[in-house]
Parts: C-alpha cells; sequence; structure tokens
C-alpha cells in the first residue's frame, strides 16, 4: 500500500471507520465507445507506459482475440496515482455477451464512467450496464467521448442520457451527474464541449471530488470477495477482490466460504495490488483497496475469503442466464485427430469445466451422448470466442448450431428479447 494509505489509517486511530485516499471506479459503455482508449489514455499521462511507440495501441487489449476484434473481451485491472490519490480503474467489455465479466467486477468499485459517444448517444448496452451500475448504488460520472467527430452533438447525448437517468435511477441523488467531455485517443478532456484542454486532468479532478472514497472499518476481521481468477505458472492460482474489512497480511490464514462448498482454511502466500499495467507485492493491505492473493488453490469466483474468527460470507456474485446454447462435442467426421492435440472426450470436458471457474455467464451441462456437452452462453459472440480461445490451444471438437433458450413459467413460454433502437431523420418519424 502506499504511504498515505498507512497515514489515514493512523489518522483513523480514534475511529473504527474511515475513508482512505483510495478511489475504485469502473468504465462502462457500449461497445467501441473507446473504454479501453480513455484507459490507455490516463495510462500514458501518469507516465505508466512510457514507450513513444505505443501511441495509437491499446495497451489494455493484450489478448490475441481483443486486438484482431478489436473490443474488449475480459476485465482489466489497473491503477494510477493523481494527486497523493490511488484510482483503481477497472476496464470493462462494452458488448452485451460479455455482460457477465461487468457485473462481477463493478462490485469492487464505488462509482463509474459511463461512456457515451457523442454521436451515436446511449445504446442498448449503455442501458444495460447503467441500470447495473446504479443498481449497486455507485456514483455515476457520464464522459461524453469523440466529441471531435464531423457529426458530433453533445448537448443532444446529454440530454438522451439525462431521459435515460430518469428511467434508471434508484434514488434521487443519482439524477445529479457531472458531464465531462473527451476525445480519448488524443487524451483530452473538458468541463465544456467549447473547453476542452490538454489532457484528461478535468475528469480526474471530477473523479476524486465525486467518487467516495471507500468508507472501512480497519478493525474488523479481514474479508475480502473473489470477483476474478488469474494463474501464475510459479504461483498457481491468483484470486482477486476487493478487502471488505479489516487488514489482509502475507502469511495469514483465511477461510474460503462458498455456498454448498466445504470450508478451506489456507494461508496466504503472497499479496499484491494494483500499480500501473502490473502488480507491486506487498507485506499487507487495507479494507478498500483492490489485492491479488496467491495461496488458494481452488479459489472460486464468488467466494469469500474471511478471517476464521469471523467466518461470514460475503453476498455472492449474481450475472443475467445465458440465452443461446449449443452442443460441443468429439470430433467424429473423417477428418478427426488431423489438426487437434486434445480430442477426447475426457480433455474436452475437463477443459469446459475449467472454464467456468472464470466464466461466470457460461453453464456446461452433459447431453445423454456420453461425448456431447450442452454450453450455454450469453450470445453468439460470447460462444464463438470460447470456441476460437479452445481451437487456439489445440483443441480439436465439433459443434453444433446455436438454439435460444427458452424458459417455462407461470405465465407461459419465454424467449430472450433485445432492445432495438433506431434513428431516422424527422420526415421518416
Amino acid at each position: 500500500m502506499t504511504n498515505a494509505s498507512a497515514d489515514s489509517i493512523t489518522a483513523a486511530s480514534q475511529s473504527k471507520v474511515t475513508r482512505v485516499p483510495l478511489r475504485n471506479v469502473a468504465i462502462i459503455a457500449h461497445v467501441d465507445h473507446g473504454k479501453t482508449t480513455l484507459v490507455d489514455g490516463l495510462l500514458k499521462q501518469s507516465n505508466v507506459f512510457r514507450d513513444p511507440d505505443a501511441a495509437g495501441t491499446l495497451i489494455m487489449d493484450a489478448n490475441d482475440l481483443e486486438r484482431e476484434r478489436g473490443i474488449t473481451i475480459l476485465s482489466k485491472n489497473t491503477a494510477i496515482d493523481y494527486e497523493g490519490v490511488k484510482i483503481n480503474i477497472v476496464d470493462t467489455p462494452g458488448h452485451a455477451d460479455f455482460g457477465g465479466e461487468v457485473e462481477r467486477v463493478l462490485n469492487m468499485t464505488d462509482g463509474c464512467l459511463l461512456l457515451v459517444d457523442a454521436v451515436e448517444g446511449p445504446m442498448p448496452q449503455t442501458r444495460t450496464v447503467l441500470a447495473r451500475a446504479l443498481g449497486l448504488g455507485l456514483r455515476p460520472i457520464v464522459v461524453v467521448n469523440k466529441i471531435d467527430r464531423a457529426n458530433a452533438r453533445p448537448e443532444v447525448v446529454v440530454g438522451m442520457t439525462q431521459d435515460l437517468f430518469l428511467d434508471l435511477a434508484t434514488d434521487p441523488d443519482q439524477l445529479d451527474f457531472p458531464v465531462i467531455y473527451t476525445i480519448a485517443k488524443e487524451g483530452r478532456a473538458g468541463l465544456s464541449p467549447e473547453a476542452v484542454g490538454d489532457d484528461l486532468r478535468p475528469l480526474l479532478d471530477t473523479i476524486l471530488r465525486i467518487v467516495p472514497a471507500p468508507a472501512v472499518d480497519i478493525e474488523a476481521p479481514a474479508r475480502c470477495l473473489i470477483a476474478s481468477l488469474d494463474y501464475d505458472t510459479h504461483r498457481g492460482r491468483i484470486a482477486i477482490g476487493r478487502i471488505d474489512r479489516g487488514v489482509i497480511r502475507a502469511g495469514d490464514t483465511l477461510v474460503h466460504l462458498m455456498s454448498g462448498g466445504p470450508v478451506v482454511r489456507q494461508k496466504v502466500g503472497s499479496l499484491s495490488t494494483f500499480a500501473g499495467l502490473g502488480r507491486r507485492e506487498v507485506d499487507e493491505a487495507w479494507a478498500g483497496d483492490i489485492v491479488a492473493i496467491t495461496g488458494f488453490a481452488d479459489a472460486k469466483i464468488g467466494a469469500t475469503l474471511a478471517d476464521p474468527a469471523a467466518p461470514d460470507p460475503m453476498t455472492p456474485i449474481s450475472v443475467e442466464e445465458p440465452t443461446l446454447k449449443l452442443t460441443f462435442g468429439v470430433n467424429t467426421s473423417p477428418f478427426s485427430g488431423r489438426d487437434g492435440q486434445y480430442s477426447t472426450s475426457r480433455q474436452l470436458r475437463e477443459r469446459l469445466y475449467r472454464e467456468l471457474e472464470t466464466n461466470l455467464s457460461l453453464r456446461v451441462t452433459p447431453t445423454e451422448q456420453a461425448d456431447v456437452y450442452a454450453v450455454s452462453g450469453r450470445g453468439e459472440l460470447h460462444l464463438s470466442v470460447l470456441i476460437e480461445t479452445m481451437r487456439r490451444e489445440g483443441y480439436e471438437f465439433q459443434v453444433s448450431r446455436p438454439e435460444v433458450i427458452l424458459r417455462k413459467t407461470d405465465k407461459g413460454t419465454l424467449e430472450p428479447m433485445e432492445r432495438l433502437l433506431i434513428d431516422t431523420t424527422a420526415e421518416y418519424t
């Protein structure tokens, strides 16, 4: 942790609850509205990434499929320091198929930047992610991006966004939000479309002013909800989450609590906080910060790591149910065995069930056929990314045509619905 956090803890000696000099912020938006570009701009302005050749590249989209498709698939954590305050930033996917990534990481934040394209305005996924953020009580900051585009209409877009807030707000205070105007690709922001500065300082100042510092009890028994998993070849599984209360130290014994699972006691192997594009190993971390913890070989997303003296689990992470399914099976064609390294039923099953550990929106169930598994996801893109990832890993298999998932309720048979927004000129309305 930074010295600033330590000073804050010392100042809080007379009170159990304090606010540490820290901000946890998620960036949410519809696909291709500029989230990752904005995060990269913040990193470059903070001198986290000093390579001048990096201009025009998306630092945060490091996954091969992300670079090829030009979209964010996996949520990512980074952190910058500004005016003595650490800002943890979570970059989230914008496509609806990866909404599960958004839903599980919003729990780690206290505020959000809602990016809206200055030409397109709020889109279907804008509504979805904003509803989730407001439901969690996050403090929003609206960022109207791409105001340099030829057909930009920032004033109209702000009005459309206000209408969206009126539909979704769960608290009157959520209707009072600041608006920042940006050209993310140039790393510029301003308080009005006509007064965009030379850097992103207006946005950073607004984050410090609007997003609340975490209000935490550092004297309580430690507790942390696992929101994400990573893997290191030397240290094994890495649990990532925000410390809800208390202090976690390297070497501490914590219990792993999961609904329906055993209570497992294990020691914290190593403890890291996020710093720029990487992680910084620390001896201890305080409530409010986002950390990466090793030592829990069977860590699960949605599980709670808690002090054995107070093993009370946190509310599990919930995500929306899948809408599309298809089957994965062993390749039975005449060309089987020619391309893949892993082609048996056992290997296919192990890989699919391993995917469930990090992909909360996915469902895998066996079928009546021993070598075939039904795989359900949020949409065609969600499932196609899984298929392509497994293919590149050397798996050989065959898939069926996708099928919409129907649900039977007391009201009858229900099917997924998509929200369609059509913009036309006045003469056609």
